[in-house]
C-alpha cells in the first residue's frame, strides 16, 4: 500500500517562520518597558538657577581717587522673572559697602548704608549713580587712575555671585563725605555721611 503524504505549502512554512521570532521580540519589549517604568523613580523638578545668573552691568565705571574712599557704578539689569537682591560686594583693592543716598529728618542729603540690600527687579534695571545707590570702596590701598580695571564681585542673596569690571573715569561730581572729615565726626558703624556744609571736599569722598 502506498501511503500519501502532504507537503505543507512553501507560503505557509515561509510566513510562518518569521511571525514567531517577531511576537516573542515584542512580548520581551512589553515586558522591558513595563520593568522600566516600574523601577525608575519620578523625575526631579531641575534646581533653582542662581541669582546672580540673570545680572548683566551696562557702563560700568569706577571714580578716580588718589586715596581714602570712592564708588563705582553703572546700570544693573535682571533678566529673570524672580527680583534679585545683591547683599555685599568685593574687591581685592579696599573693603566695601552698598550706600545709598538719602534724606535726613533735616532735610539734608545723607549717604548711608542700604539695609537689605540693593533690589533689581524682576525684568527690569537699576541704576548706580552719583547721587543715588553705589557701590562704596573703602579705605583704599592704592591709588585708582583713570583707566584702571577695577574687579568687582556681587553676591546675591541666595549667594550666587556675579563679577563685573569697571574702568575708572576722572569725574568732578559725588563729593560727599563721610561725617568725621574736617570738624565733623568720623561714624563708620553707622556708615552716615553728609555733604560738607561749607562745600570743602578734601580728604575722603566718593
Amino acid at each position: 500500500m502506498t501511503r500519501s503524504t502532504t507537503t505543507p505549502h512553501p507560503a505557509r512554512r515561509t510566513a510562518r517562520g518569521p511571525l514567531r521570532p517577531a511576537l516573542a521580540g515584542l512580548a520581551v519589549l512589553g515586558l522591558l518597558t513595563a520593568c522600566s517604568s516600574a523601577g525608575t523613580p519620578a523625575a526631579t523638578p531641575s534646581a533653582t538657577a542662581a541669582q546672580a545668573d540673570a545680572l548683566t552691568i551696562t557702563d560700568p565705571w569706577v571714580k578716580a581717587a588718589d586715596e581714602g574712599m570712592t564708588a563705582a557704578f553703572g546700570v544693573l539689569e535682571n533678566s529673570s522673572d524672580q527680583d534679585v537682591r545683591i547683599v555685599s560686594a568685593t574687591t581685592e583693592l579696599s573693603t566695601m559697602e552698598l550706600h545709598e543716598m538719602t534724606t535726613d529728618a533735616a532735610g539734608a542729603m545723607v549717604m548711608q548704608q542700604k539695609e537689605g540690600g540693593i533690589v533689581v527687579e524682576a525684568g527690569g534695571t537699576h541704576a548706580l549713580a552719583p547721587g543715588g545707590d553705589h557701590l562704596m570702596l573703602m579705605d583704599l590701598t592704592a591709588p585708582v587712575e583713570p583707566g584702571d580695571e577695577i574687579t568687582i564681585t556681587l553676591t546675591a542673596e541666595d549667594g550666587s555671585t556675579f563679577q563685573l569690571t569697571a574702568p575708572a573715569r576722572s569725574f568732578s561730581g559725588a563729593e560727599e563725605e563721610y561725617v568725621g572729615e574736617g570738624d565733623m565726626e568720623m561714624d563708620m558703624d553707622g556708615s552716615t555721611a553728609t555733604e560738607d556744609a561749607h562745600g570743602d571736599h578734601e580728604g575722603h569722598d566718593e
